[in-house]
């Protein structure tokens, strides 16, 4: 048994069933050792961010890591912007990254780099599979590492010669996994419930929090205490719709955020960070909680929201309330232009319970966001890390992790052309992913932003580099070109006809919304 092989048979046996991969020379060995087992499956994907933007979408809601395979480091690098947006999810990921022999890293070949640098930017952990000894205990503390306490990207760099080499394989690997979740202090729980019983007080949630059984306890906490429920402007998975405790989430803009916590004189955090700008601006705080307001950090990211939750309830009384949860709403008659609001209406009508919706919809998600709170219970996600291009790969990895639901994906059509090459991946393993791309010819967000940040007059520099109409994308033929049903709408009811469509067809769809 040769290292690649042992690499591969210690991820299987620490229940790694998944592998998204675009390899190059230095990972054939590696590709010959999934050719020998059945339990692993490999995906491929047609550039490096559609293969970590995957596994980012598979594993937050699989819970466990996915496998992506990558070449050397600029192939990490390509596929650095969605390994980003997974740490800061907390996503659990193997990523194993092929490396020139050790004998020819001297030689200073053309794809030589220094790729534990570039991993350490992502990466909870950063190890290198030892040639001949060691490759078993290398790969399972890489699985360890992913899984927690804090999980995220663990970064396995794999040497060709450690790959072809024959591998002692006479070590014994436990595959169960023990992390130690986050456990309170008797002093922050009484912090936290005088905040609690405080008025105008926030709970502020967060990853884990959102979801479930944690978010519903939250739910009897508010409705026993008053307290506000927030959840942080972004979430991995948030679970909504009917039936579910319904949670505000801070708005990006910064002056929405300020209005939304001032006069808030205490906040507990569970799950959530202390609220923060994205951007600094001019004149304006970075914090965005009031400069009185008193803190607590109750439960951490990657904590037991749940039992943090369970104890905040025991101390406040809360368990037995009923709490407030989101009864289905009237859709209103729609008339007129096709617009990002009528999009989240048609959606919220014919959404199937139990589906999963990728938020990358940047400045028409508001208003989907708004119309879909009261859809079937569904779950959705959000890019967590803000780098662009997230959409599309993790909702085809999400068709892993859920392949009886249809996955619906919300992407903004600059978003859309970082990564639109995951359609392919999507046709290729017959996906039921249905992209709706929202067609406003511009980086809306940036002429946003420029109104804020500039205050001259803005001329053909911003106009020139923030407008995408010229020449005109055509998704249509881009989806058709990759083996997508394809088809352009541009009124409310054509968008309806060609969603009910999508629902009901196995397979990949794209809509092309023009608003």
């Amino acid at each position: 048994m040769n290292g690649a092989d042992l690499v591969v048979k210690t991820l299987a046996d620490c229940g790694v069933d998944l592998c998204f991969a675009n390899p190059g020379t230095s990972e054939m060995h590696f590709l010959a050792a999934l050719d020998q087992r059945a339990d692993i499956r490999p995906v491929l994907a047609l550039q490096e961010n559609i293969a970590t933007g995957a596994a980012d979408g598979y594993g937050r809601l699989a819970g466990k890591p996915a496998v992506t395979l990558l070449h050397l480091g600029p192939g990490l690098a390509n596929g650095l912007s969605n390994l980003h947006n997974a740490a800061r999810a907390l996503t659990p990921i193997v990523n194993v990254v092929g490396d020139h022999a050790t004998t020819h890293r001297a030689l200073d070949a053309p794809l030589t780099s220094d790729i534990e640098a570039l991993s350490r930017t992502v990466s909870v952990s950063t190890l290198t599979v030892p040639v001949k000894t060691g490759v078993a205990n290398a790969t399972h503390t890489a699985v360890k590492a992913a899984l927690g306490p804090k999980p995220g990207v663990s970064t396995l760099l794999l040497p060709a010669d450690a790959a072809w080499s024959e591998a002692d394989s006479s070590a014994q690997i436990s595959s169960n996994f023990i992390n130690s979740n986050f456990q309170h202090s008797s002093a922050s729980l009484d912090e936290a419930v005088r905040i609690l019983r405080q008025p105008n007080s926030v709970l502020l949630l967060g990853h884990h929090a959102v979801r479930g059984k944690a978010l519903e306890i939250a739910g009897q906490i508010s409705d026993k205490t008053g307290t506000r429920l927030i959840a942080q402007t972004t979430n991995p998975v948030i679970d909504r719709g009917i039936g579910r405790v319904p949670i505000t989430r801070l708005p990006f803009p910064i002056e929405a955020a300020l209005a939304t916590l001032q006069n808030v004189p205490a906040m507990v955090l569970l799950g959530a960070k202390a609220p923060v700008a994205f951007f600094a601006y001019p004149g304006k705080p970075g914090r965005l909680t009031p400069n009185d307001c008193k803190i607590v950090d109750f439960c951490p990211p990657a904590g037991d929201a749940i039992a943090s939750l369970a104890a905040l309830a025991d101390a406040v009384d809360a368990y037995g309330v009923a709490s407030h949860t989101t009864k289905a709403g009237d859709r209103p008659v729609l008339t007129g232009l096709l617009d990002a609001g009528a999009v989240g209406h048609i959606l919220a009508t014919l959404l199937p319970e139990g589906a999963v919706i990728v938020d990358e919809a940047i400045t028409n998600s508001v208003p989907i966001a708004a119309a879909t709170a009261t859809a079937a219970p569904h779950e959705w996600l959000q890019n967590m890390g803000g780098s662009i291009g997230y959409g599309a790969p993790a909702a085809t990895g999400c068709a892993f992790a859920r392949p009886d639901r249809p996955i619906v994906t919300l992407i903004g059509d600059g978003s859309a052309m970082y990564t639109l090459q995951a359609l392919w991946t999507q046709a290729r393993e017959n996906l039921h992913v249905i992209t709706i791309i929202l067609v406003n010819r511009t980086y809306k967000i940036l002429q946003l932003e420029a109104e804020k940040l500039v205050t001259r007059t803005q001329g053909n520099a911003i106009q020139k580099t923030l407008n995408i109409d010229s020449p005109e994308l055509n998704f249509v033929k881009m989806a058709e070109g990759m083996g997508v049903a394809a088809e352009r709408v541009e009124t409310i009811k054509a968008f309806q006809k060609t969603l009910e469509s999508a629902f009901r067809n196995p397979g990949p769809t794209l809509i092309e919304v023009m608003l």
